[in-house]
């Protein structure tokens, strides 16, 4: 039997999170494989590998520790029939634990290539291997155990920044409030930083971040290191939304050879939501980011390659292959390209917001904006499904909730069961004609003044917290002249594009674009990105998977 480290406390089925193959199912694996003596004491990997493997236990027992300066903890044991890993197999990242023989045996050992050919030709162990991987992440998450540790206080914009990266990426850390947790003057003291240095982020017990940016994060943990960025692709994908992923899903899974880029983290804006109830197939609701985080979990299944904090910043059009010209000045080069940048929120006008960012004000309404500010009173600013999903959201933990708008109602934005929550839920109020005129705090907001138009009175109230969810802005600003796009700076394709504009792009071919093709051959917008777009998550799946379809034919021309 496996031992799973607190196994009081073990949230995930354990006949799933630890099942034992058959017989039967090993001889499949072994066919994958090759069969190998282990010896105890043998360590087979250690924290921090690359390319590590992926065994299966046929005689003896293996464990696995987390190793910690001259002591370990001890995370589960796999006896025969049982294997190792978890979803860092899939991405091919470096091991987070140690794993080591502590009874000597046998096991069969696949490499990275091998286990995911595994993983995509034969469903029922695909399904016991996915399930187990996707568990013991969670677990580990659950119980912070990883190879990072983030020092950070909830008065620092920094630190939720970088504690959404971590949680957006799926990666474990364990996280110590400067303010709060008690003993912490002996690990600031241990690794020479102070509390002005927060966020600081200590990386497999070594190396120490200052305040760092998601590229440095995403640096120090070794995310992109197993993908090679200089190889010509079939399809890179820019955005890991709901649209992205959708296309590198179905773009890998049909063979191509798919590379995204996500410029911030995996989920795009859909993965800041706290849950969306009306996508098919999930009648009870999902939230946002554990619907994005099984998709960019396929995506890697299929062979994808995700580069994350990797955003584009140039298009080159002038010659094919296209390439893209990331931030660091690489350039990516791609036979055809799929762009689901998205929109943002936008940003009101409001002198002062933008220092509050992260310390009070949010553009999003997860689990994590919630735990800061539960039992207080706070403001969404916004009438669409996504304003009316966080306020409902919020409602369960904070003390009451006002939803501020600018226009007479909701009626004409925002779902009709989402506007009949707000209307029973005597913690939220809906305040409409009114909007903020004016933010105040010194690290932190503090208060908060608004308007209502129909009284004319300025309102101050001691508000520190406002989630943001306004209107969309495309992120459009790196295409340049390569693609056009139309009055608000949305990407036009397909039967939008009018002759006039397609001269004007020099269009060298005799059929018109595709659908979802740009005034670019072989460049296709889909999802917020696309002009016309409809926005749901829905919609921006169904585009990124249509989208492979008029790849391939690209490809063939």
């Amino acid at each position: 039997m496996t031992e799973p480290v607190l196994p009081s406390t073990l949230s995930s089925p354990a006949n799933q999170t630890f099942p034992t193959l058959t017989p039967a199912q090993i001889a499949r694996v072994a066919e994958h494989g090759s069969a190998r003596p282990i010896r105890k004491g043998e360590v087979l990997v250690e924290a921090g590998d690359h390319g590590v493997p992926f065994f299966v236990v046929r005689e003896g027992r293996l464990e696995v520790v987390r190793p910690a300066e001259a002591t370990e903890t001890l995370i589960a044991t796999h006896g025969p029939g049982q294997f190792t890993g978890e979803v860092n197999m899939l991405s091919g990242r470096r091991a987070l634990l140690r794993t080591r023989v502590s009874e000597s045996g046998e096991v069969i050992q696949l490499d990275h290539e091998n286990l995911l050919s595994l993983v995509q030709l034969d469903s029922e162990l695909g399904e016991i291997f996915l399930r187990a991987f996707i568990f013991r992440r969670l677990e580990l998450i659950s119980h912070g155990i990883g190879d990072v540790v983030l020092l950070g206080s909830s008065h620092c914009p920094g630190t939720l920044r970088v504690r959404e990266f971590l949680t957006r990426n799926g990666h474990p850390y364990a996280y110590i409030d400067v303010d709060r947790d008690a003993g912490v003057q002996e690990m600031l003291d241990q690794f020479q930083v102070t509390a002005a240095d927060m966020p600081v982020l200590i990386c497999r017990g070594e190396l120490v971040l200052k305040n760092p940016t998601n590229q440095q994060v995403a640096e120090c943990l070794g995310f992109n290191e197993e993908i090679d960025a200089t190889q010509i692709r079939d399809l890179v994908v820019l955005g890991a939304g709901p649209a992205g992923l959708a296309a590198a899903v179905y773009g890998a899974s049909e063979g191509l050879d798919v590379l995204v880029l996500e410029s911030r983290v995996p989920g795009g804006q859909a993965g800041s939501s706290s849950r969306i109830e009306n996508y098919l197939g999930f009648p009870t609701g999902i939230s946002g980011q554990e619907l994005t985080a099984r998709a960019y979990t396929q995506a890697q299944k299929f062979g994808a390659g995700v580069l994350i904090a990797k955003g584009a910043r140039r298009l080159l059009c002038d010659r094919k292959p296209y390439a893209l010209e990331m931030d660091d000045g690489q350039r990516v080069p791609a036979r055809t390209i799929v762009i689901a940048t998205g929109a943002e929120y936008r940003k009101p006008s409001l002198d002062g917001l933008e220092r509050f960012e992260g310390a009070g004000v949010y553009y999003g309404a997860t689990f994590m904006e919630a735990q800061l500010c539960a039992g207080e009173e706070v403001i969404v600013v916004g009438g669409g499904n996504s304003a009316g999903q966080a306020a409902v959201f919020l409602a369960q933990t904070a003390r009451h909730v006002h939803i501020l708008v600018r226009s007479k109602g909701l009626a004409e934005s925002m779902s009709r069961y989402l506007i009949r929550r707000i209307e029973d839920n005597p913690a939220i109020t809906l305040r409409t004609r009114t909007e903020l005129t004016r933010a105040e705090g010194e690290n932190h907001l503090e208060r908060v003044t608004w308007l209502d138009q129909q009284v004319g009175t300025p309102e101050t109230h001691n508000i520190r917290h406002v989630f943001v969810m306004t209107g969309a802005i495309p992120s459009t600003g790196w295409i340049g002249e390569c693609i056009v796009l139309d009055e608000k700076g949305f990407i036009k394709t397909g039967p939008d594009l009018s002759k006039d504009e397609l001269n004007a792009a020099r269009w060298p071919l005799a059929r018109p674009p595709f659908l979802l093709e740009t005034s670019l051959p072989g460049v296709f917008a889909v999802g917020d990105i696309r002009s016309g777009s409809i926005k749901r998550v829905a919609s921006a799946v169904g585009e990124g998977s249509i989208s492979v379809s008029f790849v391939h034919r690209v490809l063939q021309e």
